[in-house]
């Protein structure tokens, strides 16, 4: 199965059930670490945080993904895949914008792994949120 690397809109749970229901097939993986990233509705200067809309450099996520991949799987020789997928378009509170999977054959590469893709997708994922507020204004971020 292709990876998705960016959906439009939020991320659904029929979407990570793909991924999921794959994973049986794997005989040699002995562990898998999900992250999932969802919206808060946070409270900023009196204001609430109703939605984050997503934007995204199409092409660089694409590199910027197999890039983060190349070393993840570099540093933890453990490691047999990475899945990475994130929202683009308008993501309410409550709703997910981030899938992160990290198939390894033991439990510490996965939980480490999984741990280390996610502070490098903040860190340079080239993908930027506006965060929409309950007063019609926005930031940002």
């Amino acid at each position: 199965m292709g990876k998705h690397i960016l959906v439009p809109g939020p991320i659904n749970s029929s979407l990570i059930a793909e991924y999921l229901d794959r994973l049986s097939v794997n005989k040699s993986a002995g562990a898998h670490s999900v992250f999932l990233g969802q919206i808060r509705n946070d409270k900023i200067d009196d204001r609430t945080v109703e939605a984050i809309e997503y934007s995204a450099y199409d092409d660089m996520v694409e590199k910027e993904a197999a890039r983060i991949k190349e070393i993840i799987k570099t540093a933890f020789s453990d490691v047999q895949d990475v899945v990475i997928i994130h929202s683009t378009g308008i993501v309410r509170s409550g709703e997910l914008s981030l899938f992160v999977m990290v198939t390894a054959g033991h439990r510490d590469h996965a939980t480490r792994a999984c741990r280390q893709t996610l502070e490098m997708i903040k860190e340079s994922y080239p993908v930027w949120k506006k965060e929409l507020f309950d007063d019609d204004s926005h930031q940002w971020k």
